[in-house]
């Protein structure tokens, strides 16, 4: 998804240069728009002062909806719409509805965690890599900086990404 704003973006050749400088760039008070890497890196949250992410809640959630559903379901069912005696059980024994319900319970928070993160990050086929063209998903770490009012200057964060070692510092007007 292109926006109208413009991008300075610092091209490091190592996982810690860039967690350097996204450090320091916070520190100083330049707001990073977004990180690019090609695999997570590991204290890029900290350093970047990101929120933990809501993803567990809604896995619990969907996981309660899925065990909800798949325990009235089964319930119904042994119950009302097709009881059956089997060896003199009763229809409502419950140790025969837990294999069921752990797998849709497992089935339905991992779809719905999926398809939340999916829509939370706007992936969707037929979208176009954010800062393409510029390695971050083959063996290079993006840091992105958004120029103008709501950003900062050009020069200023230019010079800031040549002090912390950045292999190459670009103007671009496509983000995320």
């Amino acid at each position: 998804m292109t926006h109208p704003h413009r991008f300075v973006v610092g091209v490091f050749e190592s996982e810690t240069k860039l967690l350097r400088a996204a450090r320091l760039a916070r520190a100083a008070g330049l707001p990073v728009h977004d990180a690019y890497t090609p695999y997570p890196v590991h204290g890029m949250d900290e350093a970047l002062g990101l929120a933990p992410s809501p993803l567990p809640r809604f896995c619990l959630l969907f996981g309660a909806i899925g065990l909800t559903a798949a325990l009235s379901f089964q319930y119904w069912v042994s119950v009302f719409d097709w009881p059956l005696n089997i060896g003199g059980k009763s229809y409502d024994a419950s140790p025969a509805l837990i294999p069921i319900a752990f797998e849709l319970t497992v089935l339905i928070a991992g779809l719905g965690t999926v398809a939340t993160f999916m829509r939370m990050r706007r992936l969707h086929p037929g979208r176009r890599p954010a800062m393409e063209g510029l390695g971050a998903l083959d063996d290079r770490f993006l840091l992105t900086f958004r120029e103008g009012p709501d950003g900062v200057g050009e020069g200023v964060v230019q010079r800031f990404l040549e002090e912390q070692g950045a292999s190459r510092v670009v103007e671009t007007g496509a983000g995320s």
